[in-house]
């Protein structure tokens, strides 16, 4: 299957279309707004960006005991957003700009037009109460994009997605901020060329995710129609920096834009959503296991998810706006479980998924819709969608601009 690099920007562009008007800006100072009561006993956060060219923020919604939830802070990230070169949304062209630890209780995020990251702590007790931890840093590179902690949260990486692109990996001072790991600096740029901002979302980095045992640092990367995408995977050691050089990994044949990443459990192996056929499953251990799994009737499959409670993953698709659930067994084979369609037009973008009293819940970023879609997860093969968060109408009391075309990343944090 060949995928046309026209066609791809066309179908990023199209939904576009029907994009909510971008919201004015108020003066106001400071480096918090809030948009709400907080409730204290909230079940957790959702966060995402806004990704503004003149400042960057973080919005904090809290989750409610049943899924819901409710707009609470804006918090300025100390940086700019920025746009690829294309038009509509996914300004980035990635996934996990904005990513938080439960373990470490931090979160982090990209400043794209700034060229640099921010860490932030989180209250477990208040989560959409952040903090900013020490001063922003460089992210020793261009357009970053997207950001990965560790399984204890005490260190993180950046994916930089531009001219200058690859990775920076830091260790967390809980009073200094983001230190940078010696060694853990390395370069994509010989295997990667693209410009700053780059122009997309083929031939552009994707994300980046440790591996279950935190041993290896995978980023993706898509193709071109000449070229078909892969995966860097480089070495951890014991100190956080890296192997000197990456293993390049392809997706099995038919693999084509390898985007998000989801670890497999207990496999040693990445699902990575490829939005020129479905998905593709990485072995990171043995490579003929690599597997390309066809969605019929996909657009641009993007981001992905795992949930504990069905041991399923759930990919967003920006053309479709269409959550599929899919199922890896234990031989790495995968296999299209149902579709659960969301509002036409609305653009999905990230996703993630909170436990709340004991219940798995889908978060998903549909810029268009300028609003969070909630769906329950009932069972296999069944997701209901129970509500969605506007964010319109909270933001702009607030004086916060929010432009669907700019909106990027989500995460969540459930203590």
């Amino acid at each position: 299957m060949k995928f046309s690099t026209a066609l791809l920007t066309a179908v990023f562009a199209a939904v576009s279309f029907v994009s909510a008007a971008p919201l004015e800006r108020r003066a106001g100072t400071g480096t918090k707004k809030a948009m709400g009561k907080t409730k204290l006993d909230a079940s957790g956060a959702v966060y995402f960006l806004t990704n503004e060219p003149d400042v960057n923020r973080i919005i904090a919604a809290s989750i409610n005991a049943d899924g819901s939830l409710n707009l609470d802070n804006a918090i300025e990230t100390g940086g700019r957003g920025s746009h690829g070169k294309s038009n509509g949304p996914d300004a980035l062209f990635s996934q996990g700009a904005v990513k938080a630890s439960k373990k470490g209780k931090v979160l982090a995020a990209v400043n794209a037009g700034s060229n640099t990251v921010a860490l932030f702590s989180i209250n477990p007790k208040e989560p959409t109460d952040i903090n900013p931890i020490g001063d922003v840093v460089s992210s020793e590179g261009e357009f970053p994009i997207s950001v990965a902690f560790n399984s204890n949260g005490d260190r993180f990486c950046v994916l930089n997605g531009g001219l200058v692109n690859g990775v920076n990996c830091y260790r967390i001072d809980k009073k200094l901020g983001p230190i940078a790991i010696v060694n853990g600096l390395r370069l994509l740029t010989n295997d990667l060329q693209t410009s700053t901002p780059p122009e997309g979302p083929a031939n552009t980095a994707s994300h980046i995710v440790f591996s279950e045992d935190d041993q290896q640092l995978i980023v993706s990367v898509k193709g071109t129609p000449d070229k078909a995408g892969f995966f860097a995977v480089w070495g951890v050691n014991g100190d956080g920096s890296l192997t000197a050089d990456f293993k390049k990994v392809a997706p099995a044949k038919g693999g084509l834009l390898p985007f998000g990443m989801s670890v497999i459990p207990g496999k040693n192996a990445v699902l990575a959503t490829d939005a020129g056929v479905g998905f593709d499953i990485v072995d990171l251990k043995d490579t003929s296991k690599n597997s390309v799994v066809k969605i019929d009737g996909q657009v641009a499959t993007c981001w992905a998810t795992h949930s504990q409670a069905t041991g399923n993953f759930y990919l967003t698709d920006i053309g479709t706006a269409i959550v599929t659930e899919v199922h890896v067994d234990d031989n790495l084979k995968g296999s299209v479980v149902a579709g659960f369609p969301l509002t036409p037009g609305s653009a999905l973008l990230d996703l993630d998924i909170a436990t709340v009293n004991g219940k798995d819940f889908i978060y998903v970023l549909a810029a268009n819709a300028t609003s969070i879609d909630v769906l329950s997860i009932d069972s296999p093969g069944l997701a209901l969608r129970q509500t969605a968060l506007n964010l319109v109408g909270p933001t702009k009391a607030a004086g916060i601009t929010i432009n669907a075309n700019n909106l990027q990343g989500l995460t969540t944090f459930a203590p």
